[in-house]
């Protein structure tokens, strides 16, 4: 059994039946992708477009990509032929392209929307007055291919676990709040992202039920090839 194969079970051997682990792939090679696939992984999370496209066209068609990284919408066009979700929408402008996008393949793409909660500005998302105001405003309502699933997180990168708790805490009770105030009768809003190599079990006690790992099972990231 390879090693990540070994912290592939161990792994999922921590996790709830109802939690979706996303294997973040992003920068490692094929070849370790299918080791996690042959043992029973078909989720995997992708943040860089091209890299992204190339896996896809070289690995199995039942795979799901899930797109995690900000996507800038001149780029949307190169996944919009089989991404399975897109974690990081950030802006209606981005849902409408993501939507513009997906009718040229009469495809339904499912969407989680980012929210912004950690401390450092360089991370992406709604900030929850933005994302709630754009919910009220009601336009995302007739994009016909895309559907709201649920909502993506991440927590500061601190040391700081209760910190990282609150965040946690923040994004299960902002769910709550989406889910009865917009999607009460919509099954499909049942998403909830967050959690990540080094926070994941804390995300699990705080109402995650889509995490997404990568370090923990393929090992430290090897070095971006530029």
């Amino acid at each position: 059994m390879s090693s990540i194969v070994e912290r592939l079970v161990k792994i999922k051997d921590t996790l709830p039946p109802d939690v979706v682990l996303v294997a973040v792939s992003k920068y490692h090679p094929c070849d370790e992708i299918l080791s996690a696939y042959g043992a029973g992984q078909w989720v995997f999370g992708e943040n860089i477009v091209q890299e992204l496209r190339g896996k896809y066209e070289s690995l199995p068609k039942d795979i799901e990509w899930h797109f995690i990284g900000h996507l800038q919408r001149n780029k949307v066009k190169y996944i919009a032929p089989f991404v399975s979700m897109i974690h990081s929408v950030d802006s209606l402008d981005l849902l409408r392209e993501i939507d513009r996008q997906a009718a040229k393949y009469n495809r339904v793409i499912p969407c989680l929307l980012q929210i912004h909660v950690a401390q450092e500005e360089t991370k992406f998302g709604f900030s929850p007055e933005e994302c709630t105001q754009m919910l009220l405003e009601g336009t995302w309502r007739k994009l016909g291919h895309v559907r709201l699933c649920g909502i993506m997180g991440m927590a500061t990168n601190t040391d700081d676990v209760e910190q990282v708790r609150r965040e946690f805490r923040f994004l299960k009770n902002y769910f709550n709040e989406l889910k009865t105030a917009f999607f009460q009768d919509d099954a499909m809003f049942s998403c909830r992202s967050w959690g990540m190599s080094d926070d994941y079990r804390i995300a699990l006690s705080e109402g995650s039920n889509m995490v997404r790992v990568g370090s923990r099972i393929f090992g430290p990231r090897p070095l971006r090839q530029q």
